[in-house]
């Protein structure tokens, strides 16, 4: 009896898992994303070139922030995938001055109960020479260590002014679509690459 409960079980999950695979496919062609391959520099300045005029036009307190910024690191179009185990990756610029110095990966690997894919930007302003500093000399930035980064929802993030603005670095989410709860940075890698 308990052998033949276990196996109705496992047969449950192993559905569950194939309904979980065919939403997963369908919703990366409706979203246009192809997370195995790697984008060219040109393809990554073209979306940065585009997240920028979006952030501008919709957010407006995110030029001022940037113009205040040693460096603003765009990350446009971040994949986050998972059941059960998950992960996360993008790629993205490096600027300074509106000029980009270097190419950046995001990463993460998550564990827990979590189902889903989605897709989303974000943005960190590094705020201070030293932080800047840190991301150019570490060998992969792992956010929670090193300098200290604020969040900014959509609520405060109009609160935060040239004059305001104390932290480290900021970070903001844009453009989430998906079918996955919860964004955030605890245990992402940032680690710069060739392009």
């Amino acid at each position: 009896m308990l052998k033949e409960r276990k196996g109705k079980i496992m047969q449950t999950c192993k559905c569950l898992l194939a309904i979980l695979i065919a939403l997963a496919f369908g919703a990366t062609n409706l979203m246009n994303v192809s997370p195995a391959s790697a984008a060219s520099a040109a393809e990554i300045e073209r979306s940065v070139n585009s997240a920028v005029k979006k952030l501008n036009a919709k957010y407006p307190w995110t030029k001022e922030l940037a113009e205040k910024a040693k460096g603003v690191l765009f990350f446009p179009s971040v994949v986050k995938g998972g059941f059960m185990v998950g992960g996360q990756y993008g790629e993205g610029a490096l600027r300074k001055e509106g000029k980009t110095v270097a190419y950046y990966n995001t990463v993460s690997a998550s564990y827990g109960l979590q189902a889903g894919l989605q897709r989303y930007g974000y943005v960190l302003f590094f705020m201070t020479d030293s932080a800047l500093a840190y991301l150019d000399r570490s060998d992969g930035w792992e956010v929670g260590t090193g300098p200290s980064v604020v969040v900014a929802d959509k609520g405060m993030a109009g609160g935060i002014s040239t004059t305001t603005a104390s932290s480290d670095v900021y970070a903001f989410f844009f453009d989430q679509e998906g079918l996955m709860a919860g964004l955030g940075l605890q245990g992402t890698k940032i680690t710069k690459i060739k392009k």
